[in-house]
């Protein structure tokens, strides 16, 4: 079972945020007491087995002091039982890494760390609205790792406006030569509530061009690859398998429980989430409501899910599933849109497993809709 806690804490204004957190110590703490809350409130949810992964992640969390984890901690393991070799990960901005505090992280028992590094190119942080710099990045990878923290995950962003191929490749080689185990390398995205939605909106922000964006792609997982990184999610590379088993489940569709704002859970049949607003949430985990809508998941649902989320691992899909999936819906499955990926280089079969390879990763989104059923 997998346990994630949506912390909502930032430091400067998001879309999920409405107040700042990092100034607010009223307000933090009554957020701190709503999460515990919501724990206690959602401890049946789950199915009853030890707990496979903690993720504390979203906004920053690592705006929490150790006091305020460790009451996080003290709720779960009250309320649930843990597994010896749970992977706990932190989600942590670098300028929050001091030393003193990864100390206190791994006295708690967190094994990984998920570090937004973003680039470790000076000019570009700014402009993505970070707060650290490049020597703050490897300080606190370096001391993570001096400190005992041996699975590290970097996130990279590729895409930025003005930066060239060189620039990308200077990133890369910087995370490389971390010697860290995990890289994820997402494209910068645009959503219509962040800075960068509200700019292009005013025509102030202008995305870089489809080529350069498909040729970075391409190079980041040429470079990551040579250096020994298995890319086993279209954004996600590791090394000498250290996967993240939390992200895992949920390409594999296993129960999980959501705890916090914005927060998603699912148990099998269903979907539900929590409301976004802090304000509200706090209110409503007060009255000990669960302030969540839920979804019950249709057998198209599922089967849209499982295309979606597999097809961009290495792992693939199984059409033993997929096939039976249509059958049980009275459909006819799409085999000759599988043909064409295979005859044009875009997937292969192995052992009944559809793998995309090549281009065909560049494409998992599009693809997985030809399989979609509507």
């Amino acid at each position: 079972m997998h346990l994630y806690l949506h912390i909502p804490f930032c430091h400067q204004a998001c879309h999920y945020c409405d107040f700042h957190f990092s100034t607010n110590l009223v307000q933090k703490k009554a957020m701190v007491e709503a999460i515990c809350e919501e724990i206690n409130l959602q401890k049946s949810y789950l199915p009853d087995s030890p707990l496979e992964t903690i993720y504390l992640g979203g906004g920053t969390p690592s705006l929490l002091n150790p006091s305020e984890l460790e009451e996080i901690f003290a709720q779960i393991n009250k309320h649930f039982s843990v597994d010896s070799q749970a992977e706990i990960t932190l989600e942590a901005n670098p300028e929050d890494l001091k030393f003193e505090y990864l100390k206190a992280l791994k006295s708690l028992g967190i094994n990984r760390l998920s570090i937004g590094i973003q680039s470790f190119q000076e000019k570009n942080l700014p402009y993505l609205n970070r707060n650290h710099s490049a020597s703050d990045s490897l300080n606190c990878i370096q001391q993570a790792q001096a400190i005992g923290f041996d699975h590290i995950s970097l996130d990279l962003i590729y895409g930025i406006p003005k930066n060239s191929l060189a620039d990308l490749e200077a990133d890369l080689q910087c995370a490389i030569s971390s010697k860290v185990d995990h890289i994820s390398a997402y494209s910068l995205t645009i959503e219509p509530k962040t800075v960068f939605g509200i700019q292009k909106k005013k025509g102030a922000f202008q995305e870089i061009e489809e080529d350069m964006m498909s040729d970075s792609f391409v190079l980041v997982r040429k470079r990551l690859t040579e250096a020994g990184f298995d890319d086993y999610e279209t954004s996600n590379f590791a090394k000498n398998q250290r996967y993240s088993r939390h992200n895992t489940s949920y390409w594999n569709q296993e129960p999980y429980l959501g705890i916090g704002p914005s927060a998603h859970s699912f148990n099998g049949t269903s979907r539900q989430w929590n409301i976004a607003k802090n304000g509200l949430y706090i209110k409503s985990i007060g009255e000990g409501k669960i302030p969540a809508e839920i979804e019950i998941l249709s057998p198209e649902n599922k089967l849209n899910e499982y295309l979606m989320t597999r097809l961009r691992t290495a792992w693939g899909i199984d059409l033993n599933v997929v096939k039976s999936a249509y059958q049980a819906i009275n459909r006819e499955f799409p085999q000759v849109a599988v043909n064409d990926w295979i005859q044009n280089g875009l997937a292969v079969l192995e052992k009944n497993q559809l793998k995309l390879i090549g281009p065909g990763k560049l494409m998992a989104d599009k693809l997985a809709s030809d399989l979609f059923v509507v």
